[in-house]
């Protein structure tokens, strides 16, 4: 990583970066919505779709396809009702991003 002045970045400089970043995102609670993953959707789905991350209140779940990603999106307020049991700090939305191999 470099500055834009073109000179390298310090070893701090960018730990202060990355321990910003994973400040704003709460990893026990993507754990936890991966745990409920398989008892919340099809098990279908739940083998071929993996949630990544809740962002602004979405929860984010990788596709491997345009179909998985029609489904999920059809299913989405079934899979909210599913993660209520995580109270406020439950997802609000779902979006789907397909993955590549």
């Amino acid at each position: 990583m470099r500055r834009r002045d073109d000179q390298p970045v310090t070893l701090g400089e960018l730990l202060d970066t990355v321990a910003g970043r994973l400040r704003r995102v709460d990893l026990r609670l993507i754990d936890e919505v991966r745990r409920l993953w398989p008892s919340v959707v099809d098990p279908v789905l739940a083998e071929a779709c993996r949630p990544e991350m809740i962002k602004d209140g979405a929860l984010i779940v990788s596709v491997p396809s345009g179909a998985f990603a029609a489904r999920v999106t059809s299913d989405a307020a079934s899979i909210l009702r599913g993660f209520e049991v995580l109270g406020a700090s439950a997802p609000t939305s779902v979006r789907t991003v397909l993955t590549t191999t």
